[in-house]
């Protein structure tokens, strides 16, 4: 779920004047239903208002508005403030906020092509930050309606979003389908539940493994609870540092509970442990900087990436996802009013079985294995299971979720090695379009009986996939990975360039007004021309494992 940081500035080089217009995009300070108010400027004009919920939301249209709008939904945005010093990517510490994101990171290129080609642009900041899909699905359905009020020429509704925000889009197009012409939900996270389970299992393995005093859910109300999370967050963060500096001995950290040094005892090294977590919770064996096939010249050429570089990447992304996943964990409960994560009935055994195959010599051998899966079996003592609280699970089934049905043209963009929003979550809705496109095919053929013409099914999904490098970690002249340059195309969360961002956005503005894909190999063409994209169809990548596929 991206963590979304909303620029307060929009640079849209507009039509063939190449105009540059700079827009201040302000929070209005009401709370309820307030505006569209528009300040009449040319050749752009900003309009902002408030929902009946009270989100702040930004409209931006150009003076030769053509009909054409489209709204962007920002990824997951902490719900409590982060103090200075905690996270390196927010040295300053991080203030709730609720600015509205009209497009993308505020990328000007694609507020350009937005603008210069006639097309307005919106977003809202939601009336709630953290898991809102409930109220941001409703807060763009007024934010629609507003806009065409305001813009009675509309003719065409867009929507497109990140992370958080793919999964408000896709569920938007479910449950309001005549509302929207197109949409492209990208990195999309999937429904609440399999989420949080990949989250949780991440913690727990960490807490039963490497610090058992970690909380790990089953937060408290209020500022204690506040201060529970940041607890947990701090220690995830130092067990992970601690990991890092041992990576090619195998100690485990200080703060290890007493299975994770009778482990240790035994001559497990705590890289195969943590690269244990990563397969049971299904994170990516590949990351920013670890590719798991490349190995510095010398001794380590092939023992690096057997027997290393997964632990590396495992490390890299549960860096990446552990602050989310515990700040994640503990709205969703408050807003329940309970634990949600129980894996009192998960078989962790069943969830490695192929994978401690492939991975065996990193989780040095069967015995190895077959000892951490000791400490993981229920029947340990030493590694108690986490119970969720039967009210607030039933509660959060019972918040928004996608069906995965596919009803208008959707363009879907995820990397193949995401850990926050796992590809398996686009795949999901692969899945289910498959299913839905037979079931319209018999339709048609059924249909065809009875009026001796057949009418074949008009195709509504596209994915692309950001892919990874053949290969991409490199090593320093000791031999040492370098781990400072930027994440490379299909790792980290929603790695995204502005070329990929404009292919998605052109894809999904030719389907929503023209109601239908470009046919032959227009689309394997954009993707190609794009970097980093394919339309491979063979490709597949793994669901959540709470879907329980091995």
């Amino acid at each position: 779920m991206r963590i979304s940081s909303t620029k307060s500035r929009f640079l849209a080089v507009l039509s063939s004047a190449a105009l540059v217009a700079t827009v201040v995009v302000a929070t209005p300070a009401h709370a309820a239903a307030v505006g569209p108010i528009c300040d009449k400027k040319v050749p752009v004009q900003t309009c902002q208002g408030t929902t009946s919920d009270g989100a702040p939301y930004v409209m931006m249209v150009p003076a030769n508005f053509n009909g054409t709008v489209a709204l962007y939904s920002h990824g997951y945005r902490y719900n409590i403030d982060l103090p200075a010093g905690m996270l390196p990517s927010v040295p300053t510490g991080y203030k709730v906020t609720n600015t509205p994101e009209p497009i993308p990171g505020g990328n000007p290129a694609i507020a350009s092509y937005f603008l210069g080609n006639g097309m307005a642009i919106m977003g809202s900041g939601f009336a709630r930050q953290g898991w809102n899909l409930d109220s941001a699905v409703s807060t763009n359905v007024e934010l629609v309606g507003a806009f065409k009020t305001a813009f009675p020429t509309t003719k065409h509704v867009l929507a497109w979003g990140s992370s958080l925000g793919g999964i408000i889009t896709q569920t938007l197009a479910e449950k309001y389908p005549t509302l929207v012409d197109a949409v492209a939900p990208m990195c999309m996270a999937d429904n609440v539940s399999p989420e949080l389970t990949a989250a949780g299992d991440v913690l727990w393995g960490i807490k039963t493994f490497f610090d058992p005093t970690i909380k790990g859910g089953n937060y408290s109300a209020g500022a204690a609870g506040n201060a529970e999370a940041i607890g947990d967050i701090v220690k995830v963060l130092t067990v992970l540092g601690s990991l890092k500096s041992s990576m090619a001995t195998g100690a485990w950290p200080a703060t290890s509970s007493a299975s994770g040094k009778a482990l240790e005892a035994a001559g497990v090294p705590s890289r195969s442990a943590l690269l244990l977590i990563g397969l049971m919770a299904g994170l990516p064996t590949q990351s920013d900087h670890f590719d798991s096939i490349s190995g510095p010249d010398g001794a380590l050429k092939l023992s690096f990436p057997l027997a290393i570089s997964p632990a590396l990447a495992v490390l890299e992304n549960a860096a990446s996802a552990a602050v989310l996943a515990i700040l994640a964990t503990q709205d969703v409960e408050l807003q329940v009013g309970g634990a949600v994560y129980d894996n009192t009935k998960t078989d962790y055994s069943a969830r490695v079985e192929d994978s401690a195959v492939i991975y065996n010599a990193a989780l040095s051998g069967n015995t190895a294995i077959n000892a951490m899966l000791a400490v993981l079996n229920p029947a340990n003592p030493g590694a108690p299971r986490a119970k969720g609280n039967a009210d607030a699970m039933a509660k959060m089934g019972k918040l928004a979720a996608t069906t995965a049905k596919v009803n208008v043209p959707t363009v879907m963009m995820t990397g193949v090695a995401d850990p926050i929003t796992p590809a398996g979550a686009t795949q999901r809705v692969i899945d289910a379009y498959a299913t839905q496109l037979v079931a319209e095919r018999n339709a048609a053929i059924a249909a065809a009986k009875k009026s001796r013409s057949y009418q074949a099914p008009t195709k509504k999904l596209v994915v692309f996939w950001s892919t990874t490098p053949k290969a991409w970690t490199t090593f320093d002249s000791t031999g040492a990975p370098i781990a400072s340059s930027p994440a490379v195309s299909g790792t980290n969360h929603c790695t995204f360039s502005t070329a990929n961002l404009l292919t998605v956005a052109k894809t999904m503005v030719g389907a929503g007004t023209t109601g239908k894909f470009p046919t032959g190999g227009a689309i394997a063409t954009a993707a190609r021309k794009s970097g980093n994209l394919s339309v491979d169809k063979n490709f597949r990548a793994p669901l959540l494992k709470y879907y329980n596929e091995q």
